[in-house]
């Protein structure tokens, strides 16, 4: 069973733009990142500056290895300046899928 990895982000407003161009720059190098299942980028439905990664992974040593790699490193690195609230982050498993 895959690790979900969510992680919720507040930018200034006047940066979000920023942050949507990096992501669009390297988003497929996320999701070609070994161990990488899945990758979604979700905003706000109101509050235009908060975005939501939602990410599977393999497994947490795969999470782990992406989060030691060069790539992600540099990617923090750019996207931690752009914030106006500390960010928060969670890794969950699916437990059950309800089906009508």
């Amino acid at each position: 069973m895959s690790l979900i990895r969510v992680v919720r982000m507040t930018f200034h407003p006047e940066k979000a733009a920023a942050f949507l161009e990096n992501f669009e720059a390297h988003k497929s190098s996320i999701r070609n990142f070994p161990g990488c299942q899945h990758l979604e980028l979700w905003q706000d439905q109101d509050k235009k500056n908060i975005f939501v990664t939602y990410s599977h992974w393999e497994s947490e040593e795969a999470l782990n290895q992406y989060r030691d790699s060069q790539l992600f490193k540099s990617l923090w690195t750019f996207t931690k300046a752009l914030f106006s609230e500390k960010p928060t982050a969670w890794s969950t498993k699916k437990t059950q899928e309800v089906s009508s």
